[in-house]
């Protein structure tokens, strides 16, 4: 696996083509504010192994270096990863608060990054759908609104298991991560499907681990959907865009066109 060095780009490596991808996705989620409130967000992936804490990871750094009060929650109660990215612990986090057995404010670590603070995932529950989904929950995200400017929570892939969609309608948005040569279509649609099942706000699609042989993003790029309102306005070339272009809804069709 590689370092936390390596993983955390943005924090690392802030001048390197890779970060300045993840600021313009910070600047693309700040523009769909507009469109309403976006301060709870949710990442989450058709599958395993497709990025998404190492995206919500750099994510987090990228706003906090913007100035804001961010808090990332490991949220994923069945395989933490998000821990190891950040060099923190996960013996003490978010099931600990909900199940009263630790205040908030006890179970909240510091990181290396200004700005930037982390919940681990605590004790591994044998009922994470339950816990995600309970009243204490609900109470969790209302008090983490008011001490946070942003808050992302790490989700497990949300094909197979029901944790992302259990959380899912309870945040302001969703962030779906791909990953290229590697999610399958029909995953990719699935999740989208049972993301929309459970009237969530799909935000956009980040896709990830693509190599480039040349462009100004070097070997890595991301791509964003464009807005599902938009349909068919400029179908050929617009289905996706790269993330320095603009942070919008996934397409109806949820499928990649290229």
């Amino acid at each position: 696996m590689p370092s936390s060095k390596e993983m955390l780009i943005v924090h690392h490596s802030p001048k390197s083509p890779v970060a300045e991808a993840y600021r313009t996705l910070r600047t693309n989620i700040q523009f769909t504010a507009l469109g309403g409130k976006v301060q709870v967000l949710l990442i989450t992936s058709a599958g395993p192994d497709e990025g998404k804490t190492t995206t919500l990871a750099n994510l987090g750094v990228a706003l906090a270096q913007s100035g804001s009060r961010v808090l990332i929650v490991n949220a994923d109660l069945r395989r933490p990863a998000l821990h190891r990215i950040l060099g923190r612990h996960e013996r003490i986090g978010l099931t600990n608060v909900l199940l009263g057995t630790m205040t908030l404010e006890a179970a909240i670590q510091d990181t290396e990054v200004p700005n930037l603070y982390y919940m681990g995932s605590g004790p591994l529950p044998p009922n994470p759908s339950e816990l995600l989904g309970s009243e204490a929950m609900v109470e969790l995200i209302g008090r983490l609104r008011s001490l946070y400017d942003m808050v992302l929570f790490d989700c497990p892939p949300v094909v197979a298991i029901t944790d992302a969609a259990v959380l899912a309608p309870r945040v302001d948005g969703v962030l779906l991560v791909v990953r290229a040569g590697h999610t399958e279509r029909q995953a990719a649609r699935q999740a989208r499907i049972n993301l929309q099942r459970v009237g969530a706000r799909i935000l956009g699609v980040v896709l990830n681990d693509v190599e480039m042989r040349s462009g100004r993003y070097g070997y890595y790029y991301y791509y964003y959907y464009r807005d599902s309102q938009r349909e068919a306005a400029s179908d050929s070339d617009a289905a996706h865009r790269e993330v320095a272009a603009t942070a919008q809804a996934p397409e109806e069709s949820g499928e990649k066109r290229r």
